[in-house]
């Protein structure tokens, strides 16, 4: 048995205790950011704000103390959205034992800094730390349908610790040593998923858009790659995998945005018709050209579609830009 804290309530947050709790194997702790937000899972044993439907255990305590939270468990499980990476880390770094773990589940780059994830939290504490990325809606992971998942640490036998910790017979755990590559790939295919929506909203086809994930990819991996991945990485769950899924599941937040935008929606509308869930693509794509332009590499799409984002440039010509760039081989 682990002793685990998810820490963030929203749907991914919850639907991660929901698969962890079918182990009937762990103490669990779900933390939630707001006192009131904790109470009303307490009180309904459900997350009717983020994540309704599905019945929290009588087991699973829920908890808004940080400090509770750390000293119910080893493993702490960051699921908040990664703006808020760092304060919670910062936040705990009091409490922290020389036996707890990190696993990071939020997928972003910090929006000033350029950081990933887990060069965030090492520049708080050296707890150790894994990554864990995919495809995965939160949905189909708490209603238990199969989902493949990949944890990346330096530490391989942490990996395998973690591995039998989160494994079920409804989420299958691969592992991976290349933590610049897992979190790259889970972070900028946000920023590829908005551009998707976009070929969407705009109903420019199929072939747009497979040829739009297609060179997607391509800059994902020249990014990855300049920032010390392994390109096969970017080939697996954490890059393709996550990839495909979040420009084409209907389920996708950032697909969704993109879709409005692309029809016509202001983004402060589409965010406030979010009811509080977050679509990372959009802090993402300025920390991902800010991160490009530190290893000179060129990243058109997710140019386009930061210049959307900001209202300099509509949807249409966004693509028409894309599609009269000079020629080039592959």
């Amino acid at each position: 048995m682990s002793r685990i804290a998810i820490l963030g309530a929203g749907a991914w947050g919850t639907a991660l205790a929901l698969s962890l709790a079918r182990q009937q194997r762990h103490q669990l702790t779900l933390w939630a950011h707001t006192p009131d937000h904790a109470a009303s899972m307490q009180r309904d044993r459900e997350n009717k704000q983020f994540l309704p439907n599905f019945a929290l255990p009588a087991d699973l305590q829920i908890t808004a103390s940080l400090q509770q939270a750390a000293e119910q468990s080893d493993i702490l499980l960051i699921v908040t959205p990664s703006e808020f990476v760092g304060t919670t880390a910062t936040a705990l770094a009091p409490h922290l034992r020389a036996e707890h773990v990190f696993v990071n589940a939020a997928k972003g780059i910090q929006e000033r800094t350029f950081l990933r994830m887990s060069e965030v939290v090492a520049a708080i504490t050296p707890t150790p730390f894994a990554a864990l990325s995919g495809p995965s809606f939160a949905h189909e992971v708490a209603a238990a349908l199969p989902t493949a998942l990949t944890l990346a640490t330096r530490d391989a036998a942490l990996a395998q610790q973690l591995r039998r910790d989160f494994s079920s017979e409804s989420l299958r755990i691969y592992t991976n040593d290349d933590l610049p590559g897992v979190e790259l790939g889970g972070a900028l295919k946000n920023v590829i998923a908005l551009a998707s929506g976009v070929v969407a909203g705009l109903q420019l086809g199929h072939n747009a858009s497979a040829a739009l994930i297609t060179r997607g990819m391509a800059e994902m991996t020249r990014l990855a790659v300049a920032c010390g991945a392994r390109p096969e990485t970017m080939s697996g769950l954490a890059g393709y995998g996550d990839l495909v899924l979040t420009c084409t599941g209907s389920l996708s937040r950032n697909r969704t945005v993109g879709i409005e935008l692309g029809r016509g929606r202001k983004l402060p509308d589409i965010i406030a018709s979010l009811n509080g869930k977050v679509a990372e693509g959009i802090r993402c794509t300025h920390a991902a050209l800010g991160l490009a332009a530190r290893h000179n590499i060129e990243m058109p799409i997710t140019r386009e579609m930061q210049a959307v984002l900001n209202e300099e440039r509509t949807p249409q010509d966004a693509i028409r830009a894309l599609m009269t760039r000079p020629g080039r081989d592959e």
